[in-house]
């Protein structure tokens, strides 16, 4: 089938959310807690560094995500892809990714309200980044609940624990029992 990706073993995992609503978190933890063999493809560290872009509809970086998302996956890596990915913006490429790949796809939602957005982007450690994003900020790029269409994602919302949140996903995508390459 052309467009195909990946391969029956590789494991995709979408993992979106408001900005602070612990995506990179997430996905440093099933890093962590996986091991090697695991590709994170950041949002920000694709749109912000690599290319430094502002978020905006048809930009560069939705497909470079895209793409380096597909290359990982085809050369046996499990990918996840982790941003605010606004569903407007990234939702068709999403789709068309998740539909293209062979192996396990799950998508999630990281549902977390404006409050605790702010609550949690304060307690980061970057004295220079909290005072370059503000609370006015968070607020303007913060939306309710934006789902990708067709009940693609699962919700995860604000009282799941970073750590359970990990162990549902590490579940879920079958992950837990699939073991890590040491490449």
């Amino acid at each position: 089938m052309p467009g195909v990706v990946g391969n029956e073993d590789t494991r995709l995992i979408v993992v979106r959310g408001n900005s602070a609503s612990g995506k990179s978190s997430v996905a440093a933890g099933l890093r962590e807690r996986f091991g090697r063999n695991l590709a994170i493809v950041g949002q920000d560290n694709l749109r912000r560094t690599v290319l430094r872009e502002r978020d905006r509809p048809g930009a560069a970086n939705i497909g470079l995500i895209d793409l380096t998302a597909r290359y990982a996956l085809d050369n046996g890596f499990h990918v996840v892809v982790e941003g605010i990915l606004y569903a407007d913006r990234y939702g068709t490429m999403l789709q068309d990714l998740v539909r293209a790949h062979r192996g396990a796809s799950r998508c999630y939602y990281l549902d977390v309200s404006y409050a605790e957005t702010v609550r949690r982007h304060a307690t980061k450690a970057d004295a220079e980044y909290l005072e370059q994003v503000t609370p006015d900020h968070l607020r303007d790029w913060y939306r309710e609940k934006d789902l990708l269409p067709n009940a693609l994602e699962t919700v995860i919302d604000a009282t799941s624990t970073l750590d359970d949140t990990i162990q549902r996903i590490l579940c879920e995508s079958g992950l837990d029992k699939v073991p890590p390459i040491d490449r």
